[in-house]
């Protein structure tokens, strides 16, 4: 028979507690002795924790490096087996650290999150194509913060010169993305000019036809809103031709009417 320090009465007994152990074992005749004691010892593990360097949400092609407690040896969740390591993947990343002791433990999971940002957009408040002089007002969709093409950094920006414009959208999640361009055209104002069908100094009852040249849109200072303009009466004649740009400019004639004379007879 046995009976260990512990009260245990089997012949081996399993044991995680720190102490001084002994055996009292009986012979079949009823002798008994007492064994020398034996000492176990239990070393205090440290907790294995894992420090992030940085933000665990990251944007699409970042990274965050993931600094693991001082021991002998480590491994990783995902094989690797240095101290620190950078990962770029969403995951859930733990670390088993070696002691000197030869006693080990394994840290709680760290979340690694990956957020893509949205493809910002832009606004026109108006049309992209105007003539010199004149501007739109360009606006972004919504985000934390802004770094337009001409280096603006608001939400809205007035174009007035041409060419490709984008801006570049920052996320609460520090993401951040690059609209497609919107381009702005400047259009040039067209130069119009007046041709008359026939002479423009005629008597009265004459007329004469002035037309414009081509243009979408025509006002006439009498009125008239077509590309000819029959007139018969003495003025100086302008015309406001709009090309397809909405851009406009004017051309004048002067048209003289002179006095039927008033004969007699003697």
């Amino acid at each position: 028979t046995y009976l260990w320090s512990n009260g245990a009465t089997t012949q081996s007994i399993t044991t995680g507690t720190a102490g001084t152990y002994t055996v009292t074992a009986t012979s079949t005749a009823g002798c008994s002795t007492v064994s020398t004691g034996v000492t176990l010892s239990t070393t205090a593990v440290s907790q294995a924790t894992v420090t992030a360097q940085g933000p665990t949400t990251l944007c699409t092609g970042g990274s965050v490096v993931l600094q693991a407690n001082t021991g002998t040896s480590y491994l990783w969740s995902n094989g690797a087996t240095t101290q620190g390591i950078t990962v770029n993947a969403a995951g859930n990343y733990n670390v088993r650290v070696t002691y000197s002791t030869g006693c080990s433990s394994t840290s709680t999971n760290t979340t690694v999150s990956v957020g893509t940002a949205p493809t910002p957009t832009i606004t026109a408040g108006g049309p992209t194509t105007f003539c010199t002089g004149g501007n739109v007002t360009l606006t972004a969709s919504t985000g934390t913060a802004y770094l337009w093409s001409n280096g603006t950094t608001t939400k809205s920006i007035t174009a007035t010169a041409a060419g490709n414009y984008t801006v570049r959208v920052s996320q609460s999640g520090g993401c951040s993305a690059t609209s497609t361009a919107t381009t702005i055209t400047i259009g040039t104002a067209p130069t119009p000019t007046i041709t008359a069908s026939g002479a423009t100094t005629f008597c009265a009852g004459g007329s004469v036809t002035l037309s414009a040249t081509t243009g979408t849109a025509y006002l006439w200072s009498n009125g008239a809103v077509t590309a000819t303009n029959t007139v018969n009466a003495p003025n100086t004649y302008t015309v406001t031709v709009t090309d397809a740009n909405g851009c406009s400019n004017t051309d004048s004639q002067v048209v003289t009417v002179n006095p039927l004379p008033t004969p007699s007879i003697t």
